[in-house]
């Protein structure tokens, strides 16, 4: 005679509650199986008491009478072998689920498009790029390359280095997911959030004049008619110049020399006898070489900020986030927790 076997039932929309346990549902799998919840239990590597109490703590769960205890042992009744045959169907779910998981984290690197001003990109996002590597190496050398819970890799980046005016036309364009300007105007459409304070300084060559002045100073009008070599219009290096030339009652002539790159404006000024304004972190080195002179020009700020900026009402990718937090110096998220499936333990005595 064949056994008749209850099929799931229709459907419905009960009310929300509390899931049964993956791990449960596998040790009433391994008991349908293999027979018994001892054999389960050494099929699962948990003891026999775990084994026991857990499929107790399922019974109270689904309120079923899932096993017949006597002597002789305890084997599914006919109830609890249909509930096995549906819990199958999760746990085999739950298997493709975590394989698919493993699939995606073996992928190619996710790929990035950053557009960088000229200072940034040369000084700050190599920085930024390295330690988001070296994390990324730390974390797969500590943990399992592929397992569940490891640290994504470090994405793939494509750094274009525009003047923070483009740099704001790719964002807007979504042709680059972040961006890193010098400008003090914003376009509409950005937000914006400090990455750090900089400051850009008039340099001349040792053998220029104004450095063998006793203090090493000059005046605005000095500067305005000194043989100032600028950036194109457009550069963030040049818009704070303008905008603190403006406050201090002068402005830049119409007609100056403008070159497109640091390097060229550091030539000029040590081979040219040129006077330039650069950000701090372009000539520091050369300020300690001595291959370049800072003058102080009494009445001209030139402090600004550095800025990250993207497309406002556009959530960041993941890869996106992670060069935001090492580029603002914000905490890394925390590792996610290990979903490895657990064993079922010992349930408590309820």
């Amino acid at each position: 005679m064949t056994e008749h076997v209850p099929q799931a039932p229709a459907s419905t929309s009960p009310p929300r509650r509390e899931r049964a346990s993956l791990a449960l549902l596998e040790l009433l799998v391994a008991t349908d199986r293999h027979g018994s919840i001892s054999a389960a239990a050494r099929a699962l590597g948990v003891s026999q008491p775990s084994a026991s109490a857990g499929m107790r703590r399922l019974e109270r769960h689904l309120g079923l009478e899932l096993v017949t205890r006597s002597t002789r042992g305890a084997r599914l009744t006919e109830t609890g072998r249909a509930t096995a045959t549906w819990a199958r169907e999760v746990v085999e779910a739950s298997d493709r689920f975590e394989t698919s998981a493993a699939a995606l984290r073996e992928a190619p690197s996710a790929r990035i498009r950053l557009a960088a001003s000229l200072t940034i990109a040369e000084y700050l996002a190599p920085r930024w790029l390295a330690t988001l590597a070296a994390t990324a190496t730390t974390a797969a050398t500590a943990g399992t390359p592929g397992a569940p819970g490891a640290p994504a890799a470090s994405p793939d980046v494509e750094l274009l280095v525009r003047n923070s005016r483009t740099v704001m036309e790719l964002v807007l364009a979504d042709e680059a997911d972040l961006g890193f300007i010098e400008s003090s105007t914003m376009r509409r459409g950005l937000r914006s959030r400090t990455l750090a304070r900089d400051e850009l300084l008039v340099v001349v060559a040792p053998t220029h004049p104004w450095a063998a002045r006793r203090r090493r100073t000059a005046t605005v009008d000095e500067l305005v008619s000194g043989g100032l070599v600028v950036r194109e219009r457009g550069s963030g290096t040049r818009e704070t110049l303008e905008k603190s030339l403006v406050a201090a009652g002068a402005r830049l002539p119409d007609h100056l020399p403008y070159l497109g790159s640091t390097a060229s404006l550091k030539t000029a000024v040590q081979y040219g006898g040129a006077v330039a304004v650069l950000s701090r972190l372009t000539v520091a080195d050369d300020l300690a070489r001595g291959t370049l002179v800072e003058i102080q020009v009494p009445g001209l700020d030139l402090s600004r900020r550095l800025r990250m900026v993207w497309k406002d009402g556009t959530e960041l990718s993941a890869p996106a986030r992670q060069i935001a937090a090492v580029a603002t110096g914000a905490p890394p998220p925390p590792a996610p927790p290990s979903r490895e499936r657990r064993r079922p333990q010992a349930a408590p005595a309820r």
